[in-house]
């Protein structure tokens, strides 16, 4: 089963079998590393419509067989060559998956999971981030979700920075952006502030023999690694797919974000011959002012200029659950670039607050 994908569905249930599938998420990683220690994009990207129905089928039949009422989830491992899947658990209560595939969708499953266990159904309840709808429904996502685990490994002497299925990240954090590429890039850079997104760690010049390993072992690096095969060797999108098993899909779009970043290292590229649509290009591919100055020997402060010259920022978007079908007053926003206009207006001149924890 090595190189089989893993999927997971947040399935939500009442007493008088109304059943909803909340969100489904996808492994960045194939089969062999817990969910936990994996990056996890949701919605599911390489699915197609048969293989999203058919889990989708199968986890509402296993949740309505298992007689569970609230929230729960399904995992699955699917062969990416056929139609074959493998239930690989189902856990009956809510989990670290929920509190992502919340935060995701906006659909409020602790709440509403607790309100099932009150004797409420679904379609008594409301839809708390659009106030006009009921819980009985499956959100519908216009933008993409990232989440990439954190490690302390570094902290401990001796230890293994392999991951497998037993969990070693003590937290995880989430981006959200309209394009996968911008998503993880958000969602590298949150992790540590050392990380500029998607590029090689400094000081990370293995050899061949070495390189191929650490593609070949998940480990809390293989991230890097996989940017340093593709940025500064020119591993091609089919030869890490053999090594790694990681979904083409996912290796096309880490090849997107290389082909911006050795436009932006070119010798003859600085940021005074930069042109508006490329300064566009990167930023909609996830690039940081901080990167792009990185690349360009420029400042921070020159590549923020540069961009406002051009009329460059980005847009504010509101997470509504439904994209945009109906309207929400919810303040769950993000901001991108891969969009035109903002869904709020900023004529209050309020209060930002800034914090952190």
């Amino acid at each position: 089963m090595r190189g089989w994908k893993e999927v997971e569905y947040e399935v939500v249930r009442d007493a008088q079998d109304n059943c909803v599938t909340v969100c489904n998420m996808e492994n960045f990683d194939p089969l062999g590393v817990h969910t936990g220690d994996s990056i996890v994009v949701a919605p599911s990207q390489t699915l197609s419509d048969a293989e999203y129905h058919m889990l989708r089928t199968a986890a509402i039949k296993i949740v309505r067989h298992m007689g569970v009422v609230g929230e729960c989830n399904v995992q699955y491992a699917l062969n990416p060559h056929s139609m074959e899947y493998c239930v690989i658990e189902m856990n009956a209560r809510l989990s670290r998956s929920s509190a992502l595939a919340s935060k995701a969708t906006g659909y409020p499953l602790a709440f509403v999971a607790a309100k099932i266990g009150l004797g409420w159904t679904l379609p008594e309840l409301q839809n708390s981030v659009t106030t006009t709808t009921t819980a009985c429904f499956e959100p519908s996502l216009d933008y993409v979700v990232t989440k990439i685990p954190r490690w302390d490994l570094a902290k401990f002497n001796h230890v293994s920075r392999d991951i497998g299925s037993c969990m070693k990240s003590v937290g995880e954090v989430m981006a959200i952006g309209r394009t996968f590429e911008e998503s993880l890039q958000k969602a590298i850079r949150s992790v540590d502030p050392s990380f500029a997104g998607f590029a090689p760690l400094p000081g990370l010049t293995p050899n061949d023999k070495e390189l191929e390993e650490m593609l070949r072992s998940p480990t809390d690096r293989r991230l890097f690694y996989l940017a340093y095969a593709m940025i500064e060797r020119g591993y091609s999108v089919d030869r890490l797919h053999e090594i790694t098993a990681i979904d083409r899909w996912f290796l096309y779009k880490l090849e997107n974000i290389c082909e911006v970043h050795r436009a932006l290292r070119d010798p003859h590229q600085t940021l005074q011959n930069l042109t508006r649509a490329q300064l566009e290009t990167a930023k909609r591919t996830g690039f940081s002012d901080a990167q792009i100055a990185r690349l360009t020997n420029a400042t921070e402060d020159g590549v923020r200029a540069a961009r406002a010259a051009f009329g460059l920022r980005p847009f504010v978007k509101r997470i509504d659950t439904l994209a945009g079908e109906f309207p929400a007053p919810t303040n769950y926003l993000y901001t991108t670039y891969n969009a035109a206009t903002d869904d709020v207006s900023f004529g209050d001149r309020g209060t930002m607050v800034l914090g952190s924890g």
